[in-house]
């Protein structure tokens, strides 16, 4: 068995020396991900609901990179740095996973890698 790079030009560039993502076997490990747009690097908004949103079309941009989808996470890691925000975050988490519910912890941490996030995600999925 060997591991892989998840690399692709459409995918957000990782803020320091790290892959957007690893796949061993069928597993793809995804770092974590702010709510920044990889076009143009902006947040996709100061509230941590718009940024919830891009958090999981990050994730979900590397894991179609890596031949697989958010229906096959196994879990996920949820930074928040205001825990007053988690039904913020929770409302955009449930809709864009829908009926499927991968394992998750939320935690509330005392800052994040880039100025003005309030949330980052990360997350472990299989390929089917």
């Amino acid at each position: 068995m060997s591991h892989q790079s998840i690399l692709s030009a459409a995918l957000p560039k990782p803020v320091g020396p790290y892959s957007p993502a690893m796949a061993f076997d069928r597993l793809v490990f995804v770092s974590g991900q702010g709510g920044k747009v990889p076009a143009t690097g902006a947040l996709a908004g100061p509230d941590t609901a718009a940024q919830t949103e891009q958090c999981l079309r990050n994730i979900e941009t590397i894991l179609r990179a890596a031949g697989t989808d958010l229906q096959h996470v196994l879990r996920c890691g949820v930074f928040l740095v205001d825990m007053q925000e988690f039904t913020e975050m929770n409302t955009v988490y449930e809709r864009v996973f829908g009926g499927h519910k991968p394992a998750r912890t939320t935690v509330e941490v005392s800052g994040l890698p880039s100025p003005g996030l309030r949330v980052e995600i990360d997350c472990i999925a299989y390929r089917p």
